[in-house]
């Protein structure tokens, strides 16, 4: 179930994304300075949710984790909704800012995939949260800002670009997702892909004897992935289809790329 992002008060939020409350934290009245800070609620309930995903966020779990009451947190963060948003901005602060052109385009794109994939795999909760509608904050803006300045390098007109940046996304986000399911789901069941693969195909094969001349089609894409020589375990092969599958939208934009005047060469 996933998490629709910017549910919380619209001025309360952007004013925590952007900073403005973290130089007043929260507090306006005279006293002790507080012990604790909007980056400090936020780095727990992050702590909290790479350990047990969204389910397991609340802000009394977040308030546990920093030995306070819950309604100790509400001075830095007015709720849950408005923490969401800034757990998710916050973690994209882990990925740079921008990318070399050294190489080329082609190759920065490659390795912003690898970034963003590896930032979704390191806080699977991430895939939980929606991005139907965007938190609007710095972090995460400076991810769409890093690609949009490696797929300008290409030259081509931003339409075209507004597309590609929108395909990149998706590719990376659901090949995460997939992968960081599977690792769930061998955690939640104690079977192991491979294993659970074996006992269902052997039974599909008894109960369906039939199954390749029903579906052929199928079982030539099942043939093509041995064909290229798949490896072995079952995130070996996820990591595998994603780098094909990024390896042929890249083949696309740059056959785009070389047929417009003005295009520049991947590399």
């Amino acid at each position: 179930m996933s998490i629709i992002a910017g549910q919380g008060d619209a001025a309360r939020s952007l004013a925590l994304l952007w900073g403005e409350a973290e130089a007043g934290g929260g507090r306006t009245a005279p006293g002790p300075k507080p012990a604790l800070s909007v980056a400090a609620v936020v780095a727990a309930a992050v702590e909290v949710a790479d350990e047990g995903g969204v389910t397991a966020l609340s802000m009394r779990a977040v308030a546990d984790r920093l030995g306070r009451s819950s309604m100790a947190l509400y001075t830095y963060v007015p709720g849950k909704a408005e923490l969401v948003d800034l757990m998710y901005d916050r973690a994209h602060a882990e990925l740079p800012g921008a990318y070399s052109l050294e190489d080329g385009w082609r190759a920065a794109a490659t390795v912003w995939a690898a970034d963003l994939r590896a930032l979704y795999l390191r806080h699977p909760w991430l895939l939980q949260v929606s991005y139907a509608r965007p938190v609007l904050g710095p972090c995460e803006q400076r991810v769409m800002e890093a690609l949009a300045g490696v797929l300008f390098a290409t030259g081509l007109p931003a339409y075209t670009l507004r597309a590609a940046a929108a395909s990149l996304f998706d590719l990376v986000r659901g090949g995460a997702r997939t992968r960081a399911e599977a690792r769930l789901a061998a955690a939640a069941t104690g079977v192991a892909d491979t294993e659970w693969w074996a006992e269902r195909a052997a039974q599909l094969g008894e109960v369906a004897p039939d199954f390749a001349e029903r579906f052929p089609l199928s079982v030539r894409l099942s043939a093509g992935e041995a064909e290229g020589g798949a490896p072995a375990s079952w995130e070996e092969r996820m990591d595998a289809t994603h780098a094909a599958g990024l390896a042929l939208l890249l083949d696309g934009l740059e056959a785009v790329t070389e047929g417009r005047p003005g295009g520049v060469s991947p590399r």
